[in-house]
């Protein structure tokens, strides 16, 4: 057996330990029974961003991005295909830098989208600009060691 994943529920933000291998069973927060792998990316908020970067055992890529964003609103599906083929790999999550501008300023967001991946709360890649689903997969799959 492997070493339980850190695993912040997308509900209600509470730390649950999963084995990797049980994570395509579909797992259950412990705390509010909401599904640990949502086949969709999480909205993130100020209130919720720490803990959902920091607390994650698994990669986080977040997409920083804008309701009033041409290209963000074109990248949007491809995003929410990859968060439902990648959803037991990395947390797939967005981030509406018009609501917090403070988290986009602390990560020098000057365009959007971007994208930023992080592993153990630390960013480890970015880039910035729409992507198509081969290409998104394959910079996810890469910069989060998920190949």
């Amino acid at each position: 057996m492997s070493e339980p994943l850190r695993v912040v529920c997308p509900a209600c933000d509470t730390v649950n330990r999963v084995l990797a291998e049980r994570a395509g069973e579909g797992p259950a927060c412990g705390r509010c029974k909401a599904a640990l792998f949502p086949p969709h990316p999480v909205e993130l908020t100020e209130a919720n961003f720490q803990r959902q970067v920091e607390g994650s055992g698994l990669p986080v890529v977040v997409d920083f991005w804008a309701a009033w964003c041409g290209p963000c609103r074109a990248m949007a599906p491809a995003y929410e295909q990859a968060a439902q083929r990648l959803s037991t790999k990395a947390r797939l999550a967005k981030l509406d830098t018009e609501a917090a501008p403070q988290i986009a300023a602390r990560f020098g967001i000057r365009s959007i989208p971007t994208l930023v991946a992080f592993r153990d709360g630390r960013e480890v890649a970015r880039v910035s600009g729409a992507l198509p689903l081969p290409q998104l997969l394959q910079w996810i799959e890469r910069s989060t060691g998920n190949a």
